[in-house]
């Protein structure tokens, strides 16, 4: 490995630097000892190291008055440079290491984002006012790959994921609904079993989306082997429309039923019988994050702000990994 003669050099102390600094201002020896609480000795001292550092003469001592040479007025400037970025690294470490503090990346999945964002963001309004919360709604394989590089700190999504190196944090489980147009024999209806989904002209979102990858995986469980794929959507909003217009039927989480359905009045819900279809929704990070007690503290806010909802908040169990 070459190492360069600037890293050979001696590197110059902060005293040295705060000494410096200080003279170069009161141009006084006494004053400057005093304005940085150092006595005249430790400070002259700290000035001539300085020099000897550098190679280069600072200061113009006379009997009556200190002057800075050409190179101490040029680098005066550089040390105050220095020393100023010294003040805002402490700063800025005091401020990390006060929770909920700074910016906070948060990635949000669309079939998520439009139910659960509210509920998130009046949160962090109240609670925590000083977070600065950046929304990021993606797709997951954008968001895990955001998490994953430090584009985002943290990610609120449908598990399990299985991604090794992320850490969910279980938030809820909600049941999905059947949501048909009028006049649809499913439609309103409480009980639906599951096989009925072997028969129905099933609406899903496009490619990317979990949601319709969840929605065939139901499908699937219900004994339906080929993919009900004829019309697609890239949101719910416009799926839900879809519906409407009498093309076909869809499956809702049930956060989203009041929003989505509420738009048209063609529209029809239907439950299904008890173990409903489900999907689980968690916080996830990175494995040893450096604030991941941070996450832990927002996830158990999180279940409690999510009651009202129609979802059933798990408790706080460990953090689960992932890749297990």
């Amino acid at each position: 490995m070459t190492v360069s003669n600037t890293s050979k050099r001696r590197q110059p102390s902060l005293a040295q630097l705060r000494a410096f600094s200080a003279v170069a201002e009161h141009l006084h020896f006494r004053d400057a000892a005093a304005a940085i609480g150092m006595s005249q000795p430790a400070l002259s001292g700290a000035v001539a190291a300085l020099e000897e550092t550098l190679g280069v003469t600072l200061l113009e001592r006379t009997t009556r008055k200190v002057l800075l040479s050409p190179a101490g007025e040029r680098l005066a400037v550089r040390a105050k440079a220095v020393l100023d970025e010294v003040v805002a690294l402490l700063e800025e470490a005091e401020a990390v290491r006060a929770p909920f503090t700074g910016a906070l990346r948060l990635g949000v999945i669309p079939t998520v984002a439009p139910y659960l964002l509210p509920t998130v963001l009046r949160l962090a309004h109240d609670r925590y006012p000083d977070l600065d919360l950046q929304v990021h709604e993606e797709q997951t394989a954008n968001l895990l790959e955001g998490l994953t590089t430090g584009r985002l700190d943290l990610l609120l999504l449908a598990v399990p994921l299985g991604v090794p190196g992320v850490v969910e944090l279980p938030l809820f489980d909600e049941d999905f609904v059947l949501v048909t147009p009028l006049g649809h024999p499913l439609g309103g209806r409480s009980g639906i079993p599951r096989d009925a989904l072997r028969e129905l002209n099933l609406l899903l979102l496009d490619e990317g989306h979990c949601l319709r990858d969840q929605a065939l995986d139901i499908c699937r469980e219900a004994g339906r082997a080929d993919a009900p794929v004829t019309t697609t959507a890239a949101g719910l909003s416009t799926l839900v429309q879809l519906v409407a217009g009498g093309l076909g039927v869809t499956l809702l989480p049930r956060t989203a039923v009041r929003v989505e359905t509420t738009r048209s009045d063609r529209l029809l819900t239907g439950y299904f019988q008890e173990p409903a279809p489900t999907r689980r929704i968690a916080l996830a990070m990175r494995t040893g994050a450096a604030r991941r007690a941070e996450y832990q503290e927002l996830a158990a806010a999180l279940r409690e702000a999510l009651r009202p909802l129609p979802v059933r908040v798990l408790g706080a169990d460990r953090p689960v990994p992932a890749d297990n």
